[in-house]
């Protein structure tokens, strides 16, 4: 069926398999705020709405870059430059997962039903970001750094500041891998005048650039420890994730980026999980 290509090949578009990411960060957000496990009913709906509003950002990328895809002989392959997709077929699915996102909320409580318009200008008009911004990066980062904040308000129907420790802890997290990412797109970037770090900086120093953010990342965890009243396994995932980015950065240079998927798509997965893993068993220990 023509409607099951698309979908499959939707889904392969916008990698939703890559909801690992920011999905262990929204979950840590969940277990801090209910103190130990959500109910089944909240964690259920958290899952949706993350796994809607990152589709629907995902697919609506696409939307906004086809024609910068075409262009760039990396992406011109995608789905929307090659023609495998119609824009109509993915502005349908980007209008379906925003109604998933927000039947979700619905489920949550009030203030993330009232609070769900706002989430979904964040996380969709984070595309344009690198038509006026060099830090387009940063604003990549804080789409997917309100997640566990959104996540404490889902399970507390209330707004703590303290989670915002996370939220930041995210968006730099995220904004030095996409820092990354972007020196790839070095030479495009210029000739096509779209905005990033690595264009207005050079690869080198964005290198450096990005190792900063992920201190910042890592200075903030830190941080969040001591103000949930954390122990040593949450400290000792701290830790792990320090190691971890290490090896990251370890596998690129200004002179070899030929390892960067990896660098991107592996390790990033892989430090979402670990920190979540170590937070959650912090907190169940605890009880």
């Amino acid at each position: 069926m023509a409607l099951v290509h698309n979908l499959r090949v939707t889904l392969e578009m916008i990698k939703w398999e890559h909801s690992v990411f920011a999905l262990p960060f929204a979950l840590c957000g969940a277990m801090l705020a209910a103190k130990g496990l959500p109910t089944a009913h909240q964690l259920a709906w958290i899952v949706v709405a993350m796994v809607a509003a990152r589709s629907a950002a995902m697919a609506f990328n696409r939307l906004a870059d086809a024609s910068i895809d075409a262009a760039n002989p990396r992406t011109r392959t995608r789905a929307l430059p090659s023609g495998t997709l119609t824009p109509r077929f993915v502005a349908a699915f980007v209008t379906v997962s925003c109604a998933v996102f927000v039947l979700a909320a619905w489920q949550l409580n009030r203030l993330t039903l009232l609070l769900s318009p706002v989430a979904l200008a964040v996380v969709l008009l984070y595309s344009y970001a690198k038509r006026f911004t060099r830090w387009s990066h940063l604003v990549l980062g804080f789409a997917l750094g309100i997640a566990p904040t959104a996540a404490w308000i889902a399970v507390r129907g209330s707004f703590d500041p303290r989670i915002l420790l996370l939220t930041a802890a995210v968006t730099f997290w995220v904004g030095g891998f996409d820092v990354l990412y972007a020196c790839q797109d070095f030479e495009f970037d210029q000739q096509a005048e779209l905005h990033s770090v690595p264009r207005h900086f050079g690869i080198a120093q964005s290198l450096w650039i990005a190792r900063g953010l992920h201190v910042l990342m890592l200075l903030l965890l830190l941080t969040l420890v001591p103000t949930f009243a954390l122990g040593k396994l949450a400290m000792a995932g701290v830790a792990v994730v320090a190691l971890l980015l290490a090896y990251e950065h370890s596998l690129v240079s200004a002179h070899d980026l030929s390892r960067l998927n990896a660098a991107f798509f592996t390790m990033n997965g892989v430090i979402s999980v670990v920190f979540f893993c170590f937070v959650a068993a912090d907190l169940l220990m605890a009880k």
